[in-house]
């Protein structure tokens, strides 16, 4: 059940909509929307009277949702979610630009990736402290250490940052620094993590996992908003086929249909989609043309000395052909590239400051 409020509904009537929907045995969630709030009701194992609503004061119209996604569906915010981040934003329109290293490696790695993106025009920094990989004896990332990189990078360039939180245990840890925490692949199904960071008053990027249907991936999604977390930004990095040529295969296909099911911001990873630095710009010219909310890639200074995902890491060189090729194209389709108005000032940067001292 999905209630919609008028556009002038009071902050009364609307509490009286979810006290009712509390009577009633059920939980209600509130969705702010740039028109109205709507109020999404979970828990009912059937369908939801909606003369138990229309007849209060203040609402609109109470509508059945037959979706098994309730609250990320397009119906909750038909204008579509707009996250605000630290000076940026994903959505409403423009395009994002999400650049830097995959694994923060050095100090000097690091502030010179981020300097170099930042003068192209990215306005949020990616970057790895915590490295889940598919070998135990792989580089696992600095850790604590590459958080306070990470930190000192955000204050030298003003560009919020995300990196990967990968389990419970350390989520308090990357939380304190992180301005986005990134959900990897791997963990899309972890939902004591979703549920965790459902807890939590900060943007999640959540990344589709290797085999998973649009579907999971929207209701690991609900598992974020249904804990009253409503920042959650959609990341597809491809998928696994049989195809072998690129790392995954890369889903640009289901973007149109996926603006039409849910309302969270998009954005698309074609560093990881591919696996090949020589096709990540063109994808992401390609993932531009689609109409995302962003893209996210992967640039160090010396892909060949890189710790982790080396070959799909763009050169510093490669990164500014891509910015200008995409910024022609998000012309193009009259898609403005977002900026960032003010230097990232966040609890985080505190935070950062106590750890050191």
């Amino acid at each position: 059940m999905l209630i919609l409020m008028e556009a002038e509904a009071t902050r009364a009537q609307i509490d009286r909509v979810c006290d009712r929907v509390r009577e009633l045995g059920y939980a209600p969630h509130e969705m702010p929307g740039a028109q109205r709030v709507a109020i999404g009701v979970t828990g009912n194992k059937g369908g939801i009277d909606p003369g138990h609503f229309k007849r209060l004061d203040g609402v609109h119209d109470a509508v059945a949702v037959s979706r098994p996604y309730k609250l990320v569906g397009r119906e909750v915010n038909p204008e579509g979610t707009i996250v605000e981040v630290a000076g940026t934003r994903i959505g409403g329109g423009e395009l994002t630009v999400m650049a830097g290293p995959c694994s923060v490696e050095s100090r000097d790695q690091v502030l010179s990736t981020a300097r170099h993106v930042r003068s192209l025009g990215a306005t949020i920094l990616r970057g790895g402290a915590f490295k889940p990989r598919t070998s135990p004896y792989d580089f696992q990332g600095l850790r604590e250490e590459g958080l306070e990189l990470l930190a000192e990078a955000r204050e030298a360039t003003g560009m919020p940052i995300i990196t990967e939180v990968k389990d419970t245990e350390t989520l308090p840890l990357v939380a304190r620094y992180a301005d986005i925490l990134q959900v990897g692949a791997r963990n899309m199904q972890n939902f004591t993590l979703l549920e965790a960071i459902g807890g939590l008053d900060k943007p999640v990027m959540l990344k589709r996992g290797m085999s998973a249907s649009v579907k999971e991936w929207l209701m690991a999604a609900e598992y974020i908003v249904s804990r009253g977390n409503l920042n959650v930004v959609l990341c597809e990095r491809g998928i696994r086929t049989f195809e072998t040529a690129t790392r995954n295969t890369l889903d640009l296909g289901i973007i149109p249909l996926l603006r039409g099911m849910t309302h969270l911001p998009i954005i698309v990873d074609p560093s990881h989609g591919t696996g090949v630095a020589a096709a990540v710009t063109p994808l992401a010219r390609a993932a531009t043309a689609v109409g995302v909310d962003g893209i996210m890639v992967e640039v160090h200074p010396e892909p060949a000395k890189a710790l982790s995902d080396g070959p799909q890491a763009l050169t510093f060189p490669m990164f500014e052909t891509l910015m200008a090729e995409v910024s022609k194209v998000a012309g193009a389709i009259g898609q403005p590239v977002a900026q960032l108005s003010t230097p990232s000032k966040t609890p985080s940067t505190s935070a950062h400051d106590e750890a050191r001292a």
